[in-house]
């Protein structure tokens, strides 16, 4: 085994919808979460992500993007085409790679996964907090404004996407 640290690896899920009526390339929302805990409490600048996740070397990035969309939105992945936007490497060395699908949930719907942790610190309490603690449609402006910084790259991906056409419904992803 290796002295190194292994690479720590995500992957996600990024929804998206078109308005009624529109044409291709005539704009997007896209559904992003708000992260909880009470690091991000009061927070809206950079405190919002895709919905995604840590795999192992087990698993495959597809399967994790799902399990992960379905734990912090507590509900099925739409069925429809996954498209893929690629990888990312984070500022903090993480590897993150997302798909999108064009799908329209009620945000309202989720019922987020939730984490333990001692808060506040050192006080020896444990709390229960939602992983994700609000959904939200957003225009990919908003969403930009929203998000962590190394996921706005996702947007600019998948914008180029919508707008070239190249994104169709079609069969169920990966």
């Amino acid at each position: 085994m290796s002295s190194q640290k292994r690479a720590t690896r995500s992957a996600g899920l990024l929804l998206f919808r078109r308005p009624a009526g529109a044409a291709d390339g005539a704009g997007f929302e896209v559904l992003i979460g708000h992260m909880g805990g009470p690091f991000w409490a009061g927070r809206e600048s950079a405190a919002w992500s895709i919905p995604k996740g840590e795999y192992g070397p087990d698993e495959e990035p597809a399967a994790a993007a799902r399990r992960e969309f379905e734990e912090e939105f507590g509900r099925p992945v739409p069925e429809g085409e996954w498209v893929a936007l690629g990888e990312s490497r984070q500022s903090g060395g993480k590897t993150v790679t997302v798909w999108a699908l064009e799908a329209d949930l009620d945000a309202a719907t989720a019922v987020p996964g939730t984490f333990t942790m001692e808060w506040p610190r050192g006080s020896g309490v444990l709390r229960e907090f939602p992983e994700v603690d609000r959904f939200a449609w957003c225009t990919p402006q908003e969403a930009a404004e929203r998000l962590v910084t190394g996921q706005r790259v996702f947007l600019d991906r998948l914008r180029e996407h919508v707008e070239d056409g190249r994104v169709t419904p079609a069969q169920d992803g990966p």
